[in-house]
């Protein structure tokens, strides 16, 4: 019923705007105003309407200083409608639908599904076509250092190779930061290694449940998922659903590469057979698993650098010596394994300018966009004014936080949806504590480089409604296989018999649609 729903609302978006163009997209009339107040960016009379994601642990509030100080310096008039991000889903093909009634601009917490078949439609613009309006923009990203450009390549759109989502810069070293965790008083305490191997891992596991019989040393969670996080330690950038294999520039399925397969499988059913993992890991609910981990049940684990902050913080008043930090991940000595832990730190929000039809909104939405680029636009969404969000304490910036429960997104708004696109590293440092922001080099130094494709490759019209129908019957018997070999209710002696079962299914037409997508953006 959803795809339905989805359906008739693309449709009713394709014939409104080309009832208005004659297919394609809102047809572009009016004057640019080039009546621009001195200091602002847009004319004084300029109206700009704003729709954004509102993140519910820090919902938008309009007298956040982030935007106080936006209003301030682009100019006109602002006016922010924010959309809980919970019903964002909903809402978005809502407005889509409503070409007449367009806002100027939408600043998503992560691209629609739906976003690209908009942009064919003609109802979002590429900034490449607008580069009059975008001269700090240019200047940035033609600064960056070439490690970094791929935060600008993986904005590409897959039909004409174009900028239509705002690339952003900055919060990866934040965003979904993924590594290897652990109780460093713990080992400390009984002279315990940080092992470097899996093997490794499974012998001070049985160490700690010894020392520790309620506990399960090796707490991961959310399984399969987290099997993804560390399949570099079996093989670089491993998943067991669809990934590029960078090392051998080619599509694959990792479900399908028996023998290594296998030997996950095989590591985890041992691993829940002795007690060494949750039982339930494959399952656990967050709150179970923060139980483990904040009383003195659960010791290493693949996970989120911001939980470095968040357990130490919770658990030290009932544990003062409570450590948690990082780690480097283990490998797997097979030939292939890495010590690193795939790469998923990128920051997924950004902004889109919709084809109001009128040209002199477009370029003031444009305009917007390029001030969030500018210097003076990382400076004030990054960190503010001096005296009123940050001040100067040994010579370091950090943000004038009274209250331990408050910080700088919440307070003043910083790195909320929409209040940025470029910002200061030096910024996210100072928005945590001392002891998480110690651990970000070294973490970053022991994360894989290449970013998997399927984490933002966008896949063109024809082929999206066939992967996604590919990907759900797949993985869904692939999921449930796995789980049943992991948890022992398959056993492995069926392990081939398992293989022969994938060969039947339509894997092959799968990763030739990633195949082909990914030749249009890469070629």
């Amino acid at each position: 019923m959803k795809r339905i729903i989805a359906l008739v609302l693309a449709l009713v978006m394709m014939f409104a705007l080309a009832a208005c163009s004659g297919g394609g997209g809102t047809k572009i009339s009016g004057e640019v105003s080039y009546d621009i107040p001195e200091g602002k960016q847009i004319p004084d009379d300029a109206v700009l309407n704003v729709t954004i994601a509102s993140h519910a642990s820090w919902p938008y509030q309009e007298d956040w200083a982030v935007w106080n100080y936006i209003r301030e310096s682009v100019g006109g008039t602002i006016n922010v409608n924010a959309v809980p991000a919970t019903d964002f889903a909903t809402k978005f093909p809502l407005v889509m639908a409503a070409p007449d009634e367009f806002p100027d601009l939408m600043g998503f917490q992560g691209k629609p599904a739906s976003f690209s078949d908009y942009c064919e439609q003609g109802a979002f613009l590429p900034l490449d076509d607008y580069e009059e309006f975008l001269p700090d923009y240019n200047a940035f990203w033609n600064s960056v250092p070439e490690n970094e450009i791929w935060m600008k390549n993986i904005r590409k759109s897959a039909f004409d190779g174009k900028v239509y989502y705002t690339p952003t810069y900055g919060l990866e070293r934040y965003t979904n930061m993924r590594t290897w965790l652990y109780r460093k008083d713990i080992f400390d305490k009984h002279g315990l290694q940080v092992p470097e191997t899996m093997d490794g891992l499974y012998e001070v596991s049985k160490q700690l449940k010894e020392l520790y019989p309620e506990s399960y040393p090796f707490c991961v969670r959310s399984g399969l998922q987290n099997i993804n996080v560390m399949g570099a330690s079996w093989k670089p950038n491993f998943h067991y659903n669809v990934y590029y294999d960078f090392e051998n520039e080619k599509w694959s399925y990792g479900a399908t590469e028996s023998d290594l397969m296998l030997d996950i499988v095989t590591y985890f059913n041992k691993m829940v057979n002795e007690g060494l993992v949750p039982a339930d890991f494959l399952t656990i609910n967050t709150s179970t698993w923060q139980e483990l981990v904040s009383t003195n049940r659960g010791f290493i684990m693949p996970e989120y650098q911001v939980r470095i902050d968040f357990f130490n913080g919770m658990a030290r008043t009932q544990y003062p010596d409570f450590n948690l930090t990082a780690m480097k991940p283990p490998r797997v000595d097979n030939g292939m394994g890495i010590n690193m832990t795939n790469k998923y730190n990128q920051d997924p929000s950004g902004y889109a300018v919709l084809n109001t039809g009128d040209a002199g909104r477009i370029a003031n939405a444009m305009r917007y966009i390029n001030w969030l680029y500018s210097d003076e636009g990382a400076e004030l969404t990054s960190w503010g004014k001096e005296g009123e969000t940050y001040e100067i304490v040994d010579g370091k910036r950090q943000f004038i936080v009274e209250n331990e429960a408050d910080n700088a997104q919440t307070l003043y708004g910083f790195k909320t949806i929409g209040a940025y696109i470029r910002i200061d590293p030096e910024c996210i440092d100072a928005g945590i504590s001392a002891e998480q922001a110690a651990t970000t080099d070294f973490i970053i130094s022991n994360i894989y480089p290449n970013l998997d494709p399927t984490l933002y490759m966008e896949l063109s019209s024809e082929d999206s409604a066939a992967a996604a129908d590919y990907n759900t019957s797949i993985n869904t018997f692939v999921e449930e296989n796995l789980t049943k070999f992991i948890i022992g209710q398959r056993p492995l002696t069926e392990w081939d018999s398992f293989q022969e079962e994938l060969e039947k299914l339509p894997i092959g037409d799968l990763l030739a649609i990633y195949e082909r997508n990914y030749s249009n953006v890469n070629g």
